[in-house]
């Protein structure tokens, strides 16, 4: 017979662990055995109370001061005895007086405390039945702050706002499982990729499906990308196909050049360029200004520096023509490109599996996720690519990560069935309220 804790259905996105709060942890404390002066302790324990419970008569005022100069300068004026810590340094003393300088060295310009990167995640939920599949996309956070999740057959929404879970959709036995998500710039429209070659639009507000694109592949769509009202899907079949989601005959234009499966796709900010990642180890750069519906693009740049499956893309928000792309297990590099030129400005190697890149879009810094051996989270600082943290707490490959429209929070999503959320960005800067102003502030009084 099932045990019965094993009877329970797993509920998707159910919060598993809450935060602790910060009391539940307090501790008792233990001495420092290395900041203690026993000898000290010792006569403070015998002959220093006897001077106090038995005084000898009064001294002179100059006997006292004398007392008092020799206790300072033997460190005698100590009244604990157990120490729990040590001593902090002494400043070094200033040679020169604040006074004497002049204003004009005071005025610097104040530093910037440097961020605290949360250790661990902020919260994590279930996500059972999600896909261990290195060439899928089954996580999107949207314009609106709901977060989208396919796991199997269904797509489930998160509201961030008040952390409500709905079921969105479930497909069909012969047309699933899900094999990528995006939503809609809109924040309204979510594209739904299938095993079966077919995309679905859904309206999340009402509920309902709008309609089904046929006919862009021949397997099972493993990545999505949105250009305005352009979707841009990425096939098993190799084949990359933009679609007019606003008109009948969706197809407009097909770009061709892979060899292998496509897994990842990414528009550049300005909508003019679009970077293909697949599982030939190559990596395209495509214009959208070359794109023909009569015959397939040719590409821009045709990349071959990976040697292993191109699926982590990410534009850097700070220069338009910064592309960041990772490679697979056998490859484990990240490489930045100038895509105007088709240059390569650097490579470094991560020592494990790329699958996920993301840019902050506050500070010029890079976070990567990871397969084995650690399945971490990275932050790096760009361009010296050093490494500002490592995260853990997922046990299976970090295959899918997205970011919160504020750009503050990263989710992450992995084959442990668990979706992860992380602070790794830091939190947003509390707005002022403008100062009031006076009416009529600069308008002459009359007299």
């Amino acid at each position: 017979m099932t045990p019965p804790s094993r009877m329970r259905t797993r509920s998707p996105l159910r919060e598993l662990l809450r935060r602790r709060n910060s009391r539940d942890n307090l501790d008792r404390f233990i001495p420092n055995r290395s900041a203690m002066d026993f000898d000290y302790a010792h006569y403070m324990l015998t002959e220093g109370v006897k001077g106090k419970e038995n005084p000898s008569g009064l001294c002179s005022p100059s006997r006292e001061a004398y007392q008092k100069r020799l206790a300072k300068a033997l460190n005698m004026n100590r009244t604990r005895i157990l120490a729990f810590k040590n001593k902090p340094p002494t400043p070094p003393v200033d040679p020169f007086p604040h006074e004497m300088l002049s204003s004009s060295m005071h005025q610097k310009k104040p530093s910037r405390p440097r961020r605290s990167i949360p250790q661990s995640s902020d919260r994590t939920l279930d996500a059972p039945d999600i896909l261990d599949d290195f060439y899928l996309n089954l996580l999107d956070w949207g314009s609106n702050n709901i977060l989208a999740i396919a796991l199997d057959k269904k797509v489930y929404l998160w509201d961030a706002s008040d952390g409500s879970t709905s079921e969105l959709c479930t497909v069909d036995d012969e047309d699933g499982p899900v094999t990528s998500i995006s939503w809609a710039p809109d924040g309204q429209h979510i594209a739904v990729g299938l095993n079966n070659s077919h995309v679905q639009l859904w309206d999340h507000h009402a509920g309902r499906q709008l309609r089904t694109l046929r006919g862009c592949h021949r397997g099972r769509v493993n990545t999505l990308a949105w250009n305005n009202h352009i979707l841009t899907t990425g096939g098993a079949d190799g084949g990359i196909i933009n679609n007019d989601v606003t008109i009948r005959e969706h197809i407009v234009e097909s770009y061709r050049g892979h060899l292998q499966e496509v897994c990842g796709l990414k528009w550049s900010s300005s909508g003019r360029q679009l970077a293909s990642g697949g599982n030939d180890n190559l990596l395209f750069i495509w214009d959208r200004f070359m794109a023909s519906s009569n015959s397939p693009t040719q590409w821009l740049h045709r990349l071959e520096e990976h040697t292993a499956a191109v699926k982590a893309l990410a534009w850097s928000p700070f220069q338009g023509n910064l592309l960041a792309s990772g490679g697979g297990g056998g490859d484990q590099s990240i490489k930045f490109w100038n895509t105007h030129t088709g240059a390569c400005l650097n490579s470094v190697d991560t020592g494990s599996q790329v699958c996920a890149l993301m840019w902050n879009k506050h500070e010029r810094e890079l976070l990567s996720s990871h397969g084995f051996t650690q399945n971490q989270l990275i932050l790096w600082k760009y361009p010296s690519m050093v490494k500002m943290a490592e995260l853990t707490g997922h046990r299976s490959r970090v295959l899918y990560m997205t970011e919160s429209p504020d750009g503050y929070t990263v989710a992450t999503a992995a084959g442990d069935e668990t979706l992860r959320f992380w602070k790794v960005f830091g939190t947003p800067e509390e707005v002022k309220p403008a100062p009031k102003s006076e009416p009529f502030a600069y308008v002459n009084r009359i007299r």
